[in-house]
């Protein structure tokens, strides 16, 4: 579902002032905070060569965005091309000690840096708490660890964000998308009845797979993330052909999982929600 579609949605329908919709579970970084997502991107280059001297591109850097830190070294690890080069500079393949000091390395670096990157998604406080106001709770899931969140939780509440429910990857035992633990774990705290009536919103792959594993639905987003890598001000100064040709390269990841709706950023999300809500009434289930 693209941007345009969002606006007929919301031309054509009228806001509900109380809602079907229980919950909404929210992705952080390139969803509701850091535009583009460039927090955990360019932590990791960084990481890299601090670490072990090696090289890694911000594009290679973003291709398993939305899992766990950890798992996340360890994908990038695995790409065809980082592999080969660090055989030919190391003489063995990345094992998970290297993967275990690159992360030992990247959370200090990280903790560091978050801040800077606390700055809400255009307009996402406001859509948020208007969602608030229609009775809808707001939890939240990220592939950060705790001890990067609890620098980021109270950073970004200095900008009127405030979830009601906030689950770090390492919380749980087995949090790692895309597995559906850390949204469930939101559905037990919030006190939800069912999980059909929840929409997961994230801007990664891994994120769409662990709503529809949890049996929700599933918003994409195109323009605000790690797909689209594009800066606020990138994104507000753009003509609509260079948005158009970020929209086309995010779809192309974001389409193979499949999410119910696509669309630009948290900014479309309202018309979304009305549609998930028309479609919740007439029975329809995810």
């Amino acid at each position: 579902m693209t941007n345009n579609i969002a606006t007929n949605i919301n031309n054509n329908l009228e806001i509900q002032t109380s809602s079907p919709v229980e919950a909404i579970i929210f992705d952080w970084a390139g969803t509701i905070v850091d535009f583009g997502s460039f927090a955990p991107t360019t932590i990791f280059v960084e990481a890299f060569k601090k670490e072990y001297d090696f090289s890694i591109s911000l594009a290679e850097a973003r291709v398993p965005m939305g899992l766990g830190k950890w798992d996340h070294i360890q994908a990038v690890g695995k790409l065809e091309e980082v592999a080969q080069r660090w055989l030919t500079q190391f003489g063995k393949p990345m094992d998970d000690t290297d993967i275990d000091q690159i992360y030992h390395r990247f959370i200090p670096l990280q903790k560091a840096k978050v801040v800077d990157h606390s700055q809400p998604i255009l307009n996402a406080v406001n859509i948020v708490n208007n969602f608030k106001r229609q009775g809808i709770k707001i939890g939240s899931c990220t592939g950060y660890p705790r001890a990067v969140m609890d620098i980021l939780i109270p950073a970004v509440a200095k900008h009127g964000y405030q979830p009601d429910c906030i689950v770090a990857t390492d919380d749980l035992k087995h949090g790692g998308r895309p597995a559906p633990y850390m949204v469930l774990k939101n559905v037990i705290d919030l006190g939800v009845s069912s999980v059909a009536n929840c929409i997961k919103v994230d801007d990664s792959t891994p994120g769409i797979y662990e709503g529809h594993n949890a049996g929700m639905w599933t918003v994409a987003l195109l323009l605000s993330g790690n797909e689209a890598g594009l800066t606020a001000e990138q994104y507000q100064q753009a003509d609509e052909k260079t948005l158009s040709t970020a929209r086309q390269k995010a779809t192309q990841v974001m389409e193979k999982s499949k999410p119910h709706y696509m669309i630009d950023t948290i900014n479309d999300l309202p018309a979304v929600l009305i549609d998930i809500e028309k479609r919740l009434i007439s029975g329809e289930r995810p």
